[in-house]
């Protein structure tokens, strides 16, 4: 299996296993990325995933042998890795240590959060080889680094460590390296406790609003929040905020 998964409670662990390739990208991994994600959104005892890899390192990107003899790790309707252009519903943590790089990275910024060790190393080196970071890289890095931040990554190629990733609002945790995903665990065991549907509107609202007419998000965002605010889950959180109690969520 070039992907693993274990459940956890209500967490998803989805491991990429190619340590030989730094867990670079090839089909069967895009494949398994895009199965383990289509599992975490249709469970219902499973509210957030955590994504990670073997062998000290998260992603090396792309696997340019596999590229190079015409296989390309895209999946219709999701893209690169299964997950590029159509993330999951529920919230993903990328729990990195070593190489987040090229495509790798790209999988880190189409999560929700990410956890890294001080080992991380991120990058978008596509200029060095030719290519173009494509599968979310250039779209979603201006929108968690400065501008001319990410313009630099993008036109030099360079690596940012992991403790410049935390400098400037990349990163969630930065732990020692090994870390990475207990802690994500641990965060992604915060998001669970909370209620489903309210978690669900609320990284549906920060994920899209962004491109939302200003004289429009309010009444957008109705038509998201209305059903947590209406649901028997919100009743229930009141009680048990009233009762002294911790609530239980049923998810409707």
């Amino acid at each position: 299996m070039t992907v693993n998964t274990r459940v956890d409670g209500p967490l998803l662990i989805i491991t990429i296993d190619r340590a030989a390739a730094r867990n670079a990208v090839n089909l069967a991994v895009a494949q398994g990325i895009a199965a383990a994600l289509a599992e975490l959104d249709s469970r219902s005892d499973l509210r957030v995933g955590v994504l990670t890899g073997v062998g000290g390192n998260f992603c090396a990107g792309m696997d340019l042998k596999a590229f190079t003899r015409g296989e390309v790790p895209m999946i219709a309707g999701a893209g690169f890795a299964g997950i590029a252009e159509a993330p999951p519903r529920k919230p993903l943590i990328a729990a990195v240590e070593g190489f987040a790089l090229a495509g790798g990275f790209e999988i880190a910024l189409a999560c929700d959060l990410i956890v890294a060790s001080h080992s991380a190393r991120f990058g978008l080196p596509e200029v060095k080889r030719g290519l173009v970071a494509a599968a979310g890289g250039l779209l979603r890095l201006p929108r968690r680094l400065s501008y001319h931040l990410a313009m630099e990554l993008a036109l030099t190629g360079r690596q940012l460590t992991a403790q410049e990733a935390r400098e400037n609002g990349l990163l969630n945790r930065l732990v020692e390296p090994g870390q990475a995903l207990a802690v994500a665990c641990e965060l992604a065991l915060e998001i669970a406790a909370n209620a489903p549907l309210a978690v669900l509107a609320s990284k549906h609202l920060i994920a899209q609003s962004h491109s939302w007419p200003e004289d429009q998000m309010f009444a957008l965002q109705k038509a998201i929040t209305d059903p947590a605010v209406n649901s028997a889950d919100a009743q229930e959180g009141a009680r048990a905020f009233a009762e002294k109690r911790a609530p239980v969520w049923r998810g409707c």
